[in-house]
């Protein structure tokens, strides 16, 4: 019980003399420590919330205007064209206030008026800048006459200096597509996979849906697009994730792995001290807005932040019909998984952030503590694996009050999750490719209880110095958990270091208490609802194929000097592997963003085409060469139409997802829209974004390379593809499949993508002739640079 009294600020005995009252002095010293950093970062809230609600302007701006109109009073003008003398009028009068001094404060009033109209007038006028997307459709390296006027307006609208959150009140809303132009566009994405009575069939439901019950639906998503920030994302947000019942392992949660070659140390608890330290550095720059807002790379184009705020100190809690995203202002502590065993750890002593060799500590300690869990307590975490509905009853029967209840709000209170495994793993030099299989699923599921797939993310440092993250999908999507992964990489490793035996560098307080033990009280029927939860799980966790393999015959470099778009020749390489692997075509999902746009997530980019299905079939039908690479080019030029369209709001999927959610809510039925949404995604894929390339110097250590991470299957047939490119030469792959579906096969899959990336780059090859028609610059092209 060490712990509990760690936790008393004050003893007291009944005495015959009266009361002995003994203080803490050490407990009292951090109560009021901990209550000076919450204000400061309450003043430091409000100072950031001013500077961001008065942005592209400065807060010292309105004195420069305050100035400037008082100095027009002594040349005996008048800018405001009377108003201050209006003002002057509606005064309430006072004896102790003079004429002159009414003068002022009218004035005063006018300048802080007119302050605030310009400052209403330059973001409308930013907001109306950056909703033009012309310049994305422009041919790379011709930028128009227009482009270039709106590039310099951007520039002196954006003020200097913004803060993290400044832009969110200038980014254009989500724009709602026409439904005619959603429809064609369907129609024209299942065309190559219909026959033509098929066809003619969907051709006859669209036209209905478009000339009745569509135009119905799509007035109620106008006006919420005209109420709402985005007609989108909440419900995204809520229908697709929250109300899933299914267990969030695998179906939902993703991961990311380590540095692919190096360890940069053996020690298990000096590497979780080292970032656990960088977490809460980046966390303290969230806070503080320090961190630079986002924008497409090489361009002036701010994107959206809304989703950093839910980074740390969240967590997803079930309902029965719906989970809910909680999220807490700020937390001073983790929580440790270790041996069946969940441990508290305070990272803040009397006010600072421990040093990184503090943590190592404190981690050792719970490395070493031999303590047995408490009963029931060493697969809890099998709770948050299983099904949403049993695991909110247990949460509800079970851990609403007591000791139950103050264990687990420590957990989803906590900043994040980690868990310390026994196990070893990363690239192995005897066993290189099945061992990144094997770590990519114990990233995934782990044991299926030593995760708690609940929290935002949880951290895994596993025994040999390797680490891992497996994040939460609701809050957010993977470009915002990988900005935080690439900070503690590369910060854990260039800034930090560690000394010479492989321990975090610094001194240690051993008078630090110790990492605070939590109980659990788990009744025989919570144990059995634990035991079933895990069942689930673990069927789950075993039916999942993993194969993770980087490609490093060529990369993007060689790409490009075949004037094709990276992310666009994977995509034709995965639709020529899949063919080849399955003899048939299917609907593919391409993830694209939409933080362009206030609140904006993600949209579809259809990357399976009428001319993709042209390219594939006249390749593996022995077509001429040169009649193969035309069709290439077209092929990924549509592609990368596609992917500017969605970017910029043209996308379709979300377009049909909203009306589908507005048939429901309004008791309708659209046979159309119903069809539409059952179709599944036998090939899900997405592009890993390496962000922050100006942290790691690819030219000299090319071996401080990411992984990058993966997700699961979509469709219970068919594959989850992600993808890294990281620099020149190396493209990484995390393919999944499901071990019951006999046609996949994630290994089979991986040698067809390694075929078809040959293939591709052979038919382009340098030697033979290329089209000089420019293309035009690709987003993910752009960002490559």
């Amino acid at each position: 019980m060490a712990e509990a009294h760690q936790a008393v600020a004050f003893q007291f005995t009944v005495t015959p003399d009266g009361i002995d009252l003994q203080l803490s002095h050490q407990a009292l010293t951090e109560i009021y420590l901990s209550g000076v950093r919450s204000w400061k970062k309450r003043v430091i809230r409000l100072k950031n919330s001013v500077i961001t609600g008065v942005y592209p302007a400065s807060p010292s701006s309105w004195l420069f205007v305050v100035i400037a109109i008082l100095a027009t009073m002594y040349t005996r003008s008048d800018p405001s064209m009377g108003l201050i003398a209006k003002i002057q009028e509606h005064l309430p009068v006072s004896e102790s206030m003079s004429t002159q001094c009414q003068a002022v404060v009218s004035a005063v009033l006018f300048s802080t008026m007119l302050w605030l109209l310009l400052i209403f007038t330059m973001r409308l006028c930013l907001k109306q800048l950056l909703s033009y997307h012309g310049w994305m459709f422009e041919q790379h390296g011709k930028m128009s006459t227009t482009t270039k006027v709106w590039v310099a307006l951007v520039r002196i609208f954006s003020g200097r200096k913004p803060l993290l959150y400044s832009y969110q009140g200038s980014l254009p809303n989500l724009p709602v597509p026409a439904i005619k132009d959603t429809v064609k566009r369907y129609l024209e994405s299942v065309r190559p996979l219909m026959d033509d009575a098929g066809y003619e069939r969907m051709t006859n439901l669209a036209a209905e849906f478009e000339s009745s019950l569509g135009n119905r639906l799509q007035w109620y998503l106008k006006l919420k697009a005209l109420w709402a920030a985005n007609y989108v994302s909440d419900w995204w947000e809520e229908y697709v994730y929250l109300r899933g019942r299914s267990p969030l392992m695998v179906n939902s949660n993703y991961y990311g792995m380590d540095f692919l070659y190096v360890t940069p140390t053996p020690i298990q608890a000096a590497r979780a001290g080292n970032s656990i330290h960088a977490f809460f550095l980046y966390r303290r720059k969230l806070n503080k807005e320090e961190l630079k807002p986002s924008r497409i790379p090489g361009t002036v184009i701010p994107l959206c932040a809304a989703q950093c705020e839910r980074i740390f100190n969240t967590t997803r809690t079930p309902g029965e019909e719906t989970d809910t995203v909680q999220h807490w202002q700020d937390s001073d502590y983790i929580v440790v998984y270790h041996s069946g065993r969940y441990f508290r750890l305070k990272v803040y002593q009397a006010g600072r952030l421990l040093s990184p060799r503090e943590i190592e500590f404190q981690i050792q300690r719970i490395l070493d503590d031999t303590s047995s869990p408490c009963k029931g307590e060493a697969k809890l975490g099998a709770l948050t694996a299983g099904d949403r509905i049993p695991w909110a009853k247990a949460r509800t029967k079970y851990f609403s009050s007591g000791v139950n209840k103050r264990s687990l709000d420590c957990i989803e209170k906590a900043a994040f999750f980690v868990t310390l495994d026994d196990d070893e793993q990363g690239m192995m030099a005897d066993d290189s490719p099945d061992s990144l299989d094997r770590y990519a699923k114990s990233l995934f599921h782990g044991k299926c209880y030593d995760r708690w797939f609940d929290k935002s993310f949880s951290v895994v440092y596993y025994k040999n110095g390797k680490k891992g993250v497996n994040a939460e999908h609701s809050w957010a999507d993977a470009p915002v958990l990988a900005h935080l992964w690439e900070f503690t990489l590369a910060t854990d490793s260039f800034q930090l270091g560690y000394n010479a035996e492989g321990h975090c560098k610094g001194e240690v307080d051993s008078s630090l208490p110790r990492p605070q033990k939590l109980n659990w009280e788990i009744p025989p029927e919570c144990e059995e609802q634990i035991s079933q939860s895990l069942a689930v799980a673990q069927a789950l966790a075993d039916d999942v194929d993993f194969h993770v393999f980087s490609f490093r015959d060529f990369g993007k470099g060689q790409v490009k000097k075949c004037r094709v778009s990276p992310d666009a020749f994977i995509q034709m390489a995965l639709q020529l592997a899949y063919y080849r692997d399955r003899r048939t075509f299917c609907l593919t999902y391409e993830a694209c963003m939409t933080r362009l746009f206030r609140e904006g997530r993600t949209e579809t980019v259809r990357s399976f085409t009428s001319e993709s299905c042209a390219f594939v079939k006249a390749l593996e039908g022995g077509e001429a060469a040169d009649v193969c690479r035309r069709l290439f080019r077209a092929a990924t030029e549509k592609h990368q139409q596609l992917y500017r369209l969605a970017m910029t709001g043209g996308g379709i999927d979300r377009h049909l997802f909203c009306l589908y959610v507005v048939s429901k809510y309004l008791g309708v039925e659209s046979p159309f829209l119903k069809e539409v949404l059952s179709e599944p995604w036998r090939l899900s894929t997405s592009q890993t974004p390496f962000q922050q390339v100006e942290l790691f110097d690819l030219v000299n250590h090319p071996e401080y390379i990411s992984c990058g991470g993966g997700f699961g299957p979509v469709a219970d047939d068919g594959y989850g593809v992600s993808y890294c490119i990281l620099g020149e030469n190396m493209i990484n792959f995390h393919i999944s499949c499901k071990h019951s579906c006999p046609h996949t096969d994630a290994h089979k899959f991986g040698a067809q993508i390694r075929k078809a990336l040959h293939d591709l780059i052979q038919l382009l090859g340098p030697n033979q002739k290329e089209p000089s028609k420019p293309q035009a610059c690709p987003p993910e092209a752009k960002k490559d640079k």
